[in-house]
C-alpha cells in the first residue's frame, strides 16, 4: 500500500515537473514571442475594426472569407491570440519562479569558496610573489577593488587570504525586470483585449448589430453596460448635441457601449492650410455628470485628449453635423414640371416625385471649402466654394451619386456650375458642365432644355421656321415634320448617341454616313431656331446677329443637352442655400490594462538597460603567505562585454603592478 501511495506521488511529481520544464523553456518563450510579434506585423499592416464592407472590397470574397476565419480584422481580440499571451503569461511566470531565487543568490554570492586552481586557470589571471606583509597586501587589494568600483568582501583563513570584488550585480535584476515586465505587459493586453466579449459572444449573450438603426432602437443584446472592463469605440456628435453612449465596430457589426456620463460638444473649430487639408482641429468638450457638481469643460484637440473618471476621450475627426440644404430642383425631363424648392438635411432622407415615380433624394456630406490648384498665374489653390454630395435613388433601389458645387467654376473662357455622377463609391466622378448665362445662373440652360422636350412646340417650328429644302428620308411634308420633331426629342433623351443609334436601326449601312450628316444638318438648324426663339423671349436683340458669347453658351449648352440622357437623375438639385453645422468625431477609450501595460514597459526598458549596459563582473584577490612574503593571484570574469572587461582588467593590474613595486 505504502508503495502504491509512493509510486503515485512520484508520478504525480514526475508530470508536475515536466508541465513546469515544459512551460519555462526557452523554445515555448521564443516560439509564443515569435506569435506575437507576426500577430503584431499583421495588426500594424492590415487596418484594424473596419466595416466589413471595406474588407470585401480590398481583398474579394474568397480572400476576405479566409481572413475573417483567421480572425485578421480583430487580431488582438481573436481567441488564438489571448490564448498566446495566456501561455507567454504562465511561461514567463514559470520561468521567473524557477530562475529568480538563484539569481537573487548570485546577486549575494561573491564566490567566496573559488579554489586557488580555478583562479590560476582563468583566461585573465596575474601572479606576483611580494616581500611584504600579507595583511597589508590584503588591505591594498580591498582599496583598488573599491576604487575601481567593485564592492569587496574579505574572507580568510590561518593559510590565505581571499578579496572578492563584484560589480553590476544589478544586471541580473535585468533578466527579473525583463521577465516580470513581459508578464504585466500580457496581463495588460489580456485586461484591454475585449477577452470578456469573446465570452460573452460564445455564450451567446452578445451579438453585433448589423441595421443602420437610431442607437435608442439597438436591442440590450447588442449593448455593453457601464461596466465594461475595457473597450474602445467612436460617436460623432455635432455642435450643441450630446451624447451618452459611442459605437464599437465589431465584426459584420457592432455594439453600442453606455456611458455614465454624457458628452456635449459645445463648439468646434478647425483650421485648413493653404492646400486645404487640415491643419488643427479642437472641440470645446462639457462633462455631464451626477457625480459632478457642475459639468466639466475642456478642450481638446489631436494628441491632446480629456482623461475623466479612466475614460479617456479623443479629437479623432470631424465630419458635417447635419447642415441644413436647399435645393432648388430643376426637371430635367418632365415639360410639364415647373423648378421647386427642396429643404432638406445632411443625413436625411427626403421623398419626392417625378416623371410619375417615387424618388428618394439622401443626402450624405457638405463641405464648406473645396481647395483645388489654381488656373491663376502666381496662385497655388484656390476655394472653389461649397459642395453638397447626395443621392437619387429610384423605386427599385437604384441609386446614383452626386456631387453638386454651388458656385460656378471657370473652364477656358466660360464658366460652368459643375456636378459629378458616379454609380457606385467605387467609381470617380464624371463631371456635368452645365454652362452659365448672362445673369450667372443656369434658368437659360433649363428653358432651353426644356424646349427640347415639348412635341407641339417643336411640331409648330418644324412647320413655320426650318428650311423645307433639307432632304429627310421621307416624302410627305407630315411626315418630314414628324421625323424633325422625333429627331430633336431622340437628341433631347440621348444626345449625339442616341441620333446614330437611330441611323444604325433605320437606315442601310451604305447609307448611313449620308442620312447621318443630314440628319445633324436637320438638328442643328433646329437647336438653332429653339435657341434664337428663346433669345427672343428674352428680349435680346438679335436684328444684328449673335455676339460670340451667346454663340459660345449654344454650343456649351448643346453639348451639356447631350450628356443629360446619361446623368441618372429626373431632377438637377442646384445647392440654392444652407445652414453649416460641424460634427466632432470622439474617440473613447477606457483601458485599465495600460495600469499594468505602462509599468511593464518602465521595467523592460529598466531590465534591458541593466542588463547590455550594467553587466555582472567580478575579481579575485587570493593572497597566500609564502617563505619570503606573499603569494598574489589577481584573476576576474565577466558575464557579457568580455573585450571591455579584458581592457579593465588591464588597468586594474597595471594599478597592481604600480604598488607592489611602489
Amino acid at each position: 500500500m505504502k508503495n502504491s501511495t509512493s509510486n503515485q506521488l512520484a508520478s504525480r511529481r514526475s508530470l508536475a515537473s515536466v508541465l513546469l520544464t515544459f512551460l519555462g523553456s526557452m523554445n515555448l518563450a521564443i516560439t509564443l514571442l515569435l506569435a506575437v510579434s507576426i500577430a503584431a506585423v499583421i495588426g500594424t499592416v492590415l487596418q484594424q475594426n473596419q466595416p466589413y464592407a471595406d474588407y470585401i472590397i480590398k481583398f474579394g470574397p474568397f480572400w476576405f472569407e479566409v481572413f475573417n476565419t483567421l480572425g485578421l480584422y480583430d487580431v488582438y481580440s481573436t481567441v488564438w491570440f489571448l490564448l498566446i499571451l495566456v501561455f507567454l503569461v504562465l511561461s514567463t511566470t514559470v520561468c521567473i519562479y524557477r530562475n529568480a531565487p538563484i539569481m537573487i543568490r548570485e546577486m549575494t554570492n561573491y564566490g567566496e569558496n573559488i579554489q586557488l586552481e580555478t583562479l590560476k586557470s582563468s583566461a585573465l589571471s596575474t601572479q606576483w610573489t611580494i616581500s611584504s606583509n600579507a595583511d597589508d597586501l590584503v588591505h591594498a587589494a580591498t582599496k583598488l577593488l573599491k576604487h575601481n568600483g567593485f564592492s569587496a568582501r574579505l574572507s580568510e583563513t590561518k593559510e590565505r587570504s581571499l578579496v572578492s570584488g563584484m560589480k553590476g550585480a544589478g544586471s541580473r535584476l535585468g533578466y527579473i525586470f525583463t521577465h516580470v515586465a513581459i508578464v504585466l505587459i500580457c496581463i495588460g493586453g489580456l485586461i484591454d483585449g475585449n477577452a470578456a466579449l469573446k465570452f460573452r459572444e460564445m455564450a451567446g449573450l452578445l451579438i453585433p448589430e448589423t441595421q443602420n438603426i437610431p442607437a435608442n432602437e439597438i436591442p440590450e443584446i447588442s449593448r455593453l453596460g457601464v461596466a465594461t472592463p475595457a473597450f474602445r469605440g467612436n460617436v460623432s456628435i455635432p455642435e450643441g448635441g450630446q451624447a451618452n453612449v459611442l459605437f464599437i465596430n465589431y465584426k459584420d457589426g457592432y455594439l453600442v457601449q453606455n456611458l455614465p456620463f454624457s458628452v456635449e460638444l459645445k463648439d468646434f473649430r478647425i483650421e485648413h492650410y493653404e492646400s486645404g487639408m487640415p491643419k488643427s482641429f479642437e472641440s470645446d468638450l462639457l462633462i455631464h455628470d451626477k457625480r459632478l457638481a457642475k459639468p466639466l469643460e475642456q478642450t481638446i484637440s489631436v494628441n491632446h485628449p480629456l482623461i475623466y473618471d479612466g475614460y479617456s476621450i479623443y479629437q479623432a475627426s470631424f465630419n458635417d453635423g447635419g447642415s441644413l440644404i436647399e435645393f432648388t430642383s430643376w426637371p430635367f425631363s418632365d415639360v410639364a414640371a415647373d423648378k421647386g424648392v427642396i429643404n432638406t438635411a445632411v443625413g436625411k432622407n427626403s421623398a419626392f416625385t417625378a416623371n410619375d415615380k417615387n424618388w428618394i433624394l439622401e443626402v450624405s456630406d457638405f463641405r464648406l471649402f473645396n481647395i483645388n490648384p489654381s488656373a491663376i498665374e502666381g496662385k497655388k489653390y484656390e476655394n472653389v466654394g461649397p459642395s453638397v454630395q447626395f443621392k437619387v435613388r429610384s423605386n427599385t433601389g437604384e441609386a446614383k451619386e452626386y456631387l453638386n458645387y454651388m458656385l460656378p467654376m471657370q473652364r477656358e473662357d466660360a464658366y460652368f456650375y459643375l456636378t459629378g455622377v458616379r454609380s457606385s463609391p467605387a467609381e470617380e466622378f464624371h463631371y456635368f458642365h452645365i454652362p452659365v448665362d448672362d445673369a450667372g445662373g443656369i434658368d437659360r440652360f433649363m428653358r432651353f432644355q426644356k424646349k427640347l422636350g415639348e412635341e407641339a412646340y417643336l411640331r409648330d417650328l418644324a412647320q413655320n421656321k426650318l428650311d423645307p429644302s433639307l432632304s429627310l428620308p421621307s416624302k410627305e411634308s407630315a411626315q418630314i415634320v414628324d421625323a424633325m420633331v422625333r429627331l430633336a426629342m431622340i437628341f433631347k433623351s440621348n444626345g449625339f448617341e442616341g441620333v446614330v443609334s437611330e441611323v444604325e436601326a433605320n437606315v442601310p449601312e451604305d447609307k448611313r454616313e449620308e442620312v447621318t450628316a443630314v440628319y445633324v444638318r436637320v438638328l442643328q438648324q433646329i437647336l438653332g431656331e429653339v435657341y434664337v426663339d428663346l433669345l427672343v423671349e428674352e428680349g435680346v436683340d438679335i436684328s444684328e446677329g449673335i455676339d460670340p458669347l451667346k454663340t459660345a453658351f449654344f454650343d456649351d449648352a448643346t453639348a451639356a443637352i447631350s450628356a443629360i440622357g446619361r446623368y441618372g437623375s429626373p431632377l438637377y438639385f442646384q445647392l440654392k442655400d444652407f445652414e453649416h453645422r460641424q460634427a466632432s468625431g470622439l474617440q473613447i477609450t477606457k483601458s485599465p490594462g495600460k495600469n499594468l501595460v505602462y509599468p511593464g514597459c518602465t521595467l523592460l526598458i529598466l531590465g534591458v538597460f541593466l542588463m547590455f549596459y550594467a553587466p555582472q563582473r567580478r575579481l579575485w584577490v587570493f593572497v597566500q603567505k609564502a617563505e619570503k612574503g606573499a603569494e598574489i593571484v589577481l584573476s576576474g570574469t565577466a558575464v557579457r562585454n568580455n573585450a571591455d572587461f579584458i581592457k579593465e582588467y588591464e588597468i586594474i593590474r597595471d594599478q597592481f603592478n604600480r604598488v607592489f613595486k611602489g
